[in-house]
């Protein structure tokens, strides 16, 4: 009868195998642990400098103020009601230069950058257009109601971090230069800048504002214009371009790039959502937005790679466990457990390194320290300089294999399957002609 020795060993292999997950898992914890550190050592820049900028306007606004009649608990009371009118562009010609400097805390980057908005076009000549109301729709264009007063009109620009104002920018009306002065006055809770006129611009409605701004890691500008466009420039070579919007042009090289988005009412529906946003019933308006982000996103690529350390321990003890089928050597289990372990702190060391050097250098350092301890163990283990090495060489293999994977992440699953087929395949082919039966009553009778 033959003993189920084999068997024994396989299961307690597969158990071993689980067990190992343990520490993996502690090692994803971490990740995620120094991630949080990330975000709050960027929270910190943040506080003490300025964040990231989202910049909406030029919006004319016309003020209006009447008296009105209340009642309560029987006596009437009269009181002044504010409304609001607001004029978009109907041209808006932005321009934009982002010099980008990473500034660091502790271990930690955030890329701060310094930027010249230049923002041009025409505001509409009167207020016939199509009014825009956020307070009182039923209010009257041609104000013949005898109770209105209009008051003196305003320029708003809204900034999301009014700290990142550099200097005192200046609008340019016409042939008027009206410095802009604190507050955006444009709903609740808005932070901004505004430039007082004495009256609405009329038909001589040409401006052009330049804004020196600093910000953080993103920058979103919002295409109020009835026509808008956006020629945006920068130093940094990883930029994200996220929002509603992707650019019609782009150019990216390691000097910087350079992208043009345009668009129209007939794509946003700015009016309306205008309205809706300044009555509440809208949250966010579409924007042009450019995200400074790394190249790679390392404690994510660690995620990754430390999800497939399953498979990377599962490959070595088939190894092992083939090498004791066809060459008849015993492996203790006690000694795939300290490979195991060897192959997890490869997860560790990259996340510490990863930190200091950057995801490749740190991933080239930790697999060949991986390699060389195990190469140096298996080589006594399996009982020859050549077997270690040999080994080690197929450790090698299946790192550079992972760190391909995690370099290809659109076609990761793609490649994964292949490559679980394709080691499927070779372990079938080798073992096509092994008598099973007969592998197991040998492995019984060994001392």
């Amino acid at each position: 009868m033959v003993k189920q020795i084999v068997t024994h060993k396989i299961f307690l292999l597969l158990l071993l195998g689980l067990l190992l997950m343990l520490p993996v898992q502690s090692i994803l914890d971490l990740n995620h642990e120094r991630q949080h550190y990330q975000r709050q050592a960027i929270g910190s820049m943040m506080a003490s400098s300025s964040g990231p900028q989202r910049l909406l306007g030029p919006v004319l606004v016309q003020p209006y103020s009447r008296a009105v009649t209340v009642e309560q608990d029987g006596k009437r009371f009269v009181r002044q009601e504010r409304l609001y009118r607001y004029l978009l562009p109907e041209q808006l010609d932005m321009r934009a230069n982002m010099v980008v400097t990473p500034r660091k805390l502790g271990i930690y980057q955030a890329q701060i950058y310094h930027t010249t908005i230049t923002l041009s076009g025409r505001l509409p000549g009167t207020l016939t257009d199509k009014a825009l109301l956020a307070s009182n729709p039923e209010l009257r264009v041609d104000g013949a109601d005898p109770a209105l007063v209009a008051g003196k009109p305003y320029l708003s620009l809204v900034l999301s971090d009014a700290r990142g104002i550099n200097s005192v920018p200046v609008l340019q009306l016409g042939d008027r230069h009206i410095p802009f002065i604190p507050g955006a006055l444009l709903g609740e809770d808005q932070a901004g800048i505004h430039a007082p006129l004495d009256a609405l611009p009329g038909e001589q409605g040409e401006f052009h504002i330049e804004l020196n701004l600093q910000g953080m890691n993103s920058l979103e500008l919002v295409p109020l214009g009835r026509e808008s466009r956006l020629q945006l420039t920068g130093n940094w070579p990883h930029p994200n371009f996220i929002g509603d919007f992707l650019p019609g042009s782009r150019k990216l090289d390691e000097a910087g790039f350079n992208a043009n988005w345009q668009t129209s009412w007939f794509a946003t529906d700015m009016e309306t959502r205008f309205l809706r946003s300044m009555s509440g019933k809208e949250q966010a308006l579409p924007a042009f937005s450019v995200s400074l982000v790394q190249s790679v996103d390392q404690y994510r690529l660690n995620e990754r790679a430390a999800k497939y350390a399953l498979l990377f321990i599962g490959l070595t003890f088939i190894s092992f466990f083939m090498f004791e089928l066809l060459k008849g050597l015993r492996v203790h289990p006690i000694q795939y457990a300290l490979v195991g372990m060897g192959l997890v702190i490869f997860y560790l060391l990259l996340l510490a390194l990863t930190e200091h050097l950057g995801f490749a250098l740190a991933y080239l350092l930790a697999a060949l320290a991986s390699v060389a301890l195990n190469g140096f163990y298996l080589s006594h283990v399996l009982g020859g300089l050549k077997q270690g090495l040999g080994f080690a060489a197929l450790l090698g293999v299946v790192y550079a294999t992972l760190y391909g994977l995690l370099q290809a992440e659109q076609s990761a699953l793609l490649l994964g399957a292949l490559l679980l087929f394709a080691i499927l395949a070779l372990i079938m082919m080798l073992t096509r002609k092994l008598d099973w039966y007969r592998v197991m009553e040998s492995t019984e009778s060994r001392p």
